[in-house]
């Protein structure tokens, strides 16, 4: 029962095997679900490709902050056309990357984000948020515009946690908490009520130990639930079923 919330199958690094991955391996090993997120729009399209193709993938479209510098002038309208998809289930990935603020300064950041936001809310779709070293503007922003959505890959702390979750978010966890330096993805993990924990990898980015640093997937999504469970004192089975029951919810996926 592995649902892998927020992945990147469209990444150059799945080209040698991605067929074979996605068509016999993730199935094989349990995997029943994925949303596969859009960055840019080159993966826009991508995206809906891999949707098509396999029953057990769903896709969020949407343009990352890193890729928000130069886009073309019609770039929200080929975004909102892809929404009418069945099999298009949220807008994402969008946010705020204050890391890699060289590639987009912040006030084209917030403009591009906020554009989303709105069209998702006129959508009534579900928004996976990206925020990296940007908490307080982020935070900012989510109190005012209060989207639903998931804020994924969540690095900031429990106390900050707790304020999404009272904001009607979802808190995406992945191969960071088996990290050495986890303490506070371990708190979070600790901590979120179970009903608003989601299962992701950000594949083919931050696998798990022991893999770090090699080609994330959806199958090494149990060594990230082990840890969510130790820290909360169950089992990876119900931490894998919460992750489940709370994506199909979250997606509108039945």
């Amino acid at each position: 029962m592995i649902f892998d919330s927020h992945a990147h199958y469209d990444s150059e690094e799945f080209d040698a095997d991605r067929e074979r991955l996605l068509g016999e391996v993730l199935p094989e090993k349990g995997v029943v679900g994925v949303v596969n997120m859009a960055s840019d729009m080159e993966s826009l399209e991508k995206t809906v490709e891999l949707c098509e193709k396999y029953d057990y993938i769903y896709g969020a479209v949407g343009i990352h902050p890193e890729c928000a510098a130069d886009l073309p002038e019609d770039w929200l309208h080929r975004v909102e056309a892809l929404l009418a998809h069945p099999k298009i289930v949220a807008v994402g990935e969008i946010g705020l990357d204050y890391h890699w603020e060289e590639l987009c300064p912040r006030e084209r950041q917030k403009e591009v984000f906020r554009l989303q936001l709105d069209l998702a809310a006129r959508h009534n779709l579900p928004v996976v948020i990206h925020d990296r070293e940007a908490h307080g503007d982020m935070m900012d922003i989510l109190r005012e515009t209060k989207p639903k959505g998931v804020v994924h890959c969540f690095s900031g702390s429990a106390e900050t946690a707790r304020e999404t979750v009272k904001l009607g978010l979802y808190i995406g966890l992945g191969g960071v908490v088996t990290f050495k330096n986890a303490r506070h993805s371990l708190e979070v993990a600790a901590s979120v009520p179970l009903d608003r924990l989601l299962t992701e990898t950000d594949a083919p980015y931050m696998a798990p130990v022991p893999f770090r640093g090699k080609r994330c997937d959806s199958s090494l999504i149990p060594l990230a639930a082990q840890k969510i469970a130790e820290a909360r004192g169950i089992s990876t089975e119900d931490v894998l079923r919460a992750g489940c029951e709370n994506a199909r919810r979250l997606f509108g996926i039945s």
